[in-house]
């Protein structure tokens, strides 16, 4: 009841009636709030908003939205300010912002907006319900037991009754705990409370960097505001109109591509066994199928003695966890080695360390405080606000069970996980399901898609492509979960060379990706995903849909 007093609380009555012509501009007092004594010469400045909670009653409420500013370092060529989200639905935008100057700082290695950094104020925003926004969603859950991808996964052979039971306590624990701003934070809210940011900081047009489900707030927020486009680049992109409409066939798209790049993970350690450590030898999908069933009937025991020395949790690794890990490092070619191999490789000698540590980094377990991250939750509950899932529980049933016959590993991605969705008795206020068509005289955003992403099929982005109408197409051939900044130099300089100078690619282009099929040896410094400083990036049903700039993430739309 506390936390039901507290989310109240948060929102507050509106102090006037509207402004003539629609709800005022926000007014931001941008004040300092560096982040980080290990890095002195970081300066951000901080800010909260203040929007009507809902727009068809602009007058009646006001809701809070938190903002960090990472100012242009060469304001003589400013082009004003670049407002980026990192995609869900629940990924907050402050604190990876703020991750995203600070860990190349203290840690080495490229900075996402070393280039953009010097012409825009970088603008990271926590969306309603995300981060330091008001009243941010959470349903206080156990994700190994009570969350939507609780383990054991559900199969034909789990009882009707007892998951039918487990996902309504959860789904009335989470509307119990966060009633109140529910029907309030679906993404066309969202995309109207961007155009008010965009003009509190003086922007005529939004220049904006969306990935994985970031691109589905970029293109409502182009069929809401197309005239008040700018630079728009769009990566790792979620069909647009199947996310909000057609969810399960999102789902089951997304589900056939996390197997698609399971076994083009197979393929590469077939062929390159020292990068995989030996596992599998000329077959390691049998390998992993058999060492799966093996977890499964006799779970593998968690040595303290590792090579990433994580000694947090030592419990037994199961085959679902082997199979959480698993998923969970697919977002990213440069985990497949060493982490997917090297942990495969000394769970088959008896050793589950590696997956124990991954398996609690997707549930967003922090072993040191026996709690577990809400982003889960936030994805849930966000989709299940405005996506599109009849009642009727026998039809997941038999989704679940259409799942399970056709995918051999990640059947849990899709079917009965959506029993949640139809369970959840909330509607939505403010949901935008489309056209998202783009007229010719808006300004067109650039789309970059990655063939073999297995959270945002490259097949809906060419959707999302034909949707919008008036885009353009870079594509990476390539493996992982959106594709600027890490992955390839040609889709760097093609983003950039957009961003900075106003020049799309030419019509067609393609990109090859430069991340290979190996890795170095983790260490005990390695910092496990669970306790990383920096905020998760993801994307889809698995966790939420972000990008993923370290280990610490979630599955897409």
């Amino acid at each position: 009841m506390a936390a039901l007093v507290a989310l109240v609380a948060a929102i507050v009555v509106a102090p006037g009636a509207q402004a003539q012509g629609g709800p005022p501009v926000p007014v931001l007092d941008w004040q300092p709030c560096d982040a980080s004594p290990d890095a002195p010469d970081v300066h951000f400045e901080c800010a909260s908003a203040a929007v009507p909670l809902d727009y068809a009653k602009p007058d009646n409420a006001v809701y809070h939205v938190a903002l960090v500013r990472k100012e242009a370092t060469n304001p003589g060529k400013k082009l004003g300010s670049l407002f980026v989200n990192y995609g869900g639905p629940g990924a907050g935008g402050t604190d990876s912002v703020e991750a995203d100057f600070l860990n190349p700082v203290i840690y080495g290695g490229p900075g996402l907006y070393d280039t953009l950094n010097q012409q825009y104020d970088i603008i990271g925003f926590d969306p309603r319900g995300t981060g330091r926004s008001d009243a941010a969603l959470d349903c206080q859950a156990n994700q190994e037991t009570q969350g939507i991808y609780s383990i054991p996964y559900a199969t034909p052979d789990t009882e009707r009754s007892a998951l039918l039971k487990k996902d309504r306590q959860y789904v009335r624990r989470c509307v119990q705990l966060n009633k109140p701003l529910l029907p309030y934070v679906t993404t066309g809210n969202v995309a109207r409370d961007l155009d008010l940011l965009r003009q509190a900081v003086g922007d005529t047009q939004l220049n904006y960097l969306g990935f994985s489900y970031g691109t589905f707030l970029g293109a409502t927020y182009g069929a809401l505001f197309p005239g008040n486009l700018g630079r728009v680049v769009l990566d790792g992109p979620v069909d647009a109109d199947d996310y909000i409409n057609h969810p399960t066939a999102d789902l089951q798209a997304q589900t056939s591509a996390f197997e698609r790049e399971l076994d083009r993970f197979f393929q590469a350690c077939a062929s390159d066994q020292d990068s995989c450590y030996g596992f599998g030898g000329d077959d390691p999908h049998a390998a992993f199928d058999a060492l799966v069933e093996q977890a499964n009937a006799n779970p593998i025991p968690v040595s303290t003695d590792n090579p990433w020395g994580w000694t947090a949790d030592t419990r037994a690794v199961t085959g679902d966890d082997i199979l959480n890990a698993t998923i969970y490092n697919l977002y990213r070619k440069e985990y497949w080695s060493p982490y997917i191999a090297q942990e495969l490789r000394h769970a088959a000698d008896g050793d589950g360390s590696g997956i124990r540590m991954d398996s609690d980094g997707a549930f967003g377990y922090d072993p040191e405080t026996g709690t577990y991250a809400p982003d889960t939750d936030r994805y849930f509950l966000i989709g299940a606000v405005e996506q599109r899932y009849p009642d009727n529980n026998d039809r997941y049933f038999r989704l679940g069970k259409s799942s399970y016959n056709t995918f051999d590993h990640f059947w849990f991605n899709s079917g009965y996980v959506e029993l949640n969705y139809g369970l959840f008795p909330v509607g939505a206020n403010g949901r935008y399901g489309g056209p998202f068509t783009l007229p010719d005289s808006a300004n067109t955003p650039l789309v970059v898609a990655t063939t073999y992403d297995p959270a945002t099929p490259y097949r809906g982005a060419k959707a999302l492509v034909k949707d919008l109408g008036n885009a353009r197409l870079l594509t990476m051939i390539g493996d992982g979960h959106t594709a600027y900044n890490s992955e390839s130099a040609c889709v760097n300089a093609a983003v950039d060379g957009y961003l900075l100078g106003g020049a799309l690619p030419p019509a067609g282009t393609v990109c090859k990706q430069d991340t290979t099929f190996s890795g170095e040896e983790p260490t005990s410094d390695y910092t496990p995903p669970s306790l990383a400083p920096q905020a998760q990036k993801v994307g889809g049903k698995q966790r939420p849909l972000i990008r993923t700039a370290t280990r610490h993430d979630h599955r897409v739309p």
